[in-house]
């Protein structure tokens, strides 16, 4: 009986915000009809008014398909040369203003309409360049060690995720490929910083796709857990260059503004070398946006004094951080520095954590 009066109140609300939806757009669509009316009149009073719709009319009453979406379309197309010419007009007056024309209006994007977070760093704050001065990483930061990075997988991967790791080895310098061979990683972690290990990056897959990151810092962690989507190897990119050279690259690190941002930051920069080699004009770029990692890399091609242009290598793919833990990776007994909760974090659109 309960199941039955909550889907019956479930109806009645959809029901209700549907009747408020189209009230709405009747209202909104009966008063641009009634300005263009006035406006017709002012300009040739002695015309007759044309035929117009009723004033309670909405287009959704309309029962025929074809005929909805024609109008539909009609009224798109009418919004859309009203803009057109607003925005001739504007260009216009910027052009004769000149140098007094008001500037452009900034366009609202998810962007910079961001709730504010506490948690932004601030890079001139004692207090982050003390927390950076004595974490995990200082001693990377400080040119006391060189990264090495083993690159494993999942037990028995197919040929993309391998061909993946591959491919993922010729970016970072200094990563070996082994295959795991069942081992738990419990088991490989000390093996890692016996062999002076800086990282172990294991990639996980379902359904012969890599669908998953594990980034875990040797000897005292964090280690960190990303979702892994949209991966294109270099194969299936058009346009690609050659295929990239030994040398270190540069590292780009854009958006990363938060604490937890700073972190994951701080984890993408150690697993390259301190000093890149830019003879080799290649880029390592890791562009948060909304909180999805996006990872290209680059060669950049100077044309002439004045133009330069890029051309893309590859891999490509996209992160998303599930979790960040202290020290090596612990499944069972582990603290967890962050962890994403999808339905509470994820309520606001324009709330970010990176």
């Amino acid at each position: 009986m309960d199941s039955e009066v909550q889907s019956e109140l479930q109806d009645t609300n959809k029901k209700q915000k549907k009747k408020m939806k189209n009230e709405k757009i009747r209202k909104k669509l009966n008063q641009e009809a009634v300005e263009k009316s006035v406006v017709k009149e002012s300009e040739n009073p002695n015309t007759q008014p044309e035929t117009s719709f009723p004033p309670t009319f909405s287009v959704s009453e309309i029962k025929n398909k074809q005929r909805r979406h024609f109008m539909f379309t009609k009224y798109k197309q009418e919004k859309r040369k009203e803009k057109l010419t607003l925005k001739k007009k504007r260009k216009k007056e910027r052009e004769t203003l000149g140098d007094a024309a008001p500037p452009k209006p900034v366009p609202k994007t998810i962007e910079n309409q961001r709730i504010y977070d506490e948690t932004t760093v601030d890079p001139e704050d004692e207090e982050v360049a003390f927390d950076e001065g004595t974490d995990e990483f200082s001693a990377y930061f400080n040119k006391l060690t060189n990264p090495k990075v083993l690159i494993t997988t999942s037990d028995r991967p197919r040929g993309r995720t391998v061909r993946f790791c591959e491919q993922l080895a010729t970016v970072i310098p200094n990563a070996h490929v082994y295959y795991r061979r069942g081992l738990a990683l419990k088991m490989v972690i000390p093996q890692c910083i016996a062999r002076d290990f800086t990282f172990l990056m294991v990639i996980n897959e379902d359904r012969k796709v890599p669908n998953g990151l594990v980034l875990c810092h040797l000897p005292d962690g964090p280690t960190a857990h990303f979702k892994v989507s949209s991966v294109r190897l270099r194969k299936e990119m058009k346009r690609r260059g050659k295929d990239p050279t030994e040398h270190s690259p540069e590292v780009i690190l854009n958006n990363f503004t938060t604490r937890l941002g700073h972190s994951i930051g701080r984890v993408f920069a150690a697993l390259f070398p301190h000093d890149p080699q830019f003879v080799g004009r290649q880029v390592a770029t890791f562009h948060n946006q909304r909180d999805f990692i996006f990872f290209r890399f680059h060669r950049y091609i100077f044309k002439n004094e004045k133009r330069v242009g890029i051309q893309e290598l590859g891999p490509r793919f996209t992160l998303k951080l599930r979790s960040l833990q202290k020290g090596t990776f612990d499944s069972k007994f582990g603290e967890y520095e962050w962890v994403h909760k999808r339905h509470e974090m994820d309520s606001r659109r324009r709330k970010f954590h990176l």
